[in-house]
């Protein structure tokens, strides 16, 4: 991806997006549930903006490390 500036805004629809900052277009996309948006009180967009930014920064480790995809479906937990 080219270097750009990103940046992190909330949606009309309440969802939080990250995008380049001169584009509309959304990379990612966060959609918290109602419970969710309760039991974080009201603190959800910094949840977001915590878990934006630690996927910005692994991406660009991956980039960093020529990562390689492995052939096999993970895990995710």
């Amino acid at each position: 991806m080219p270097t750009s500036f990103l940046e992190i805004v909330e949606l009309p629809d309440g969802r939080i997006a990250l995008r380049r900052a001169e584009d509309e277009e959304s990379l990612v996309v966060l959609d918290f549930s109602a419970d969710a948006k309760a039991f974080l009180q009201g603190q959800h967009v910094e949840v977001a903006k915590a878990m934006l930014n630690v996927g910005v920064q692994m991406a660009g480790k991956l980039a960093d490390n020529d990562f390689q995809q492995e052939e096999e479906p993970r895990v995710l937990h």
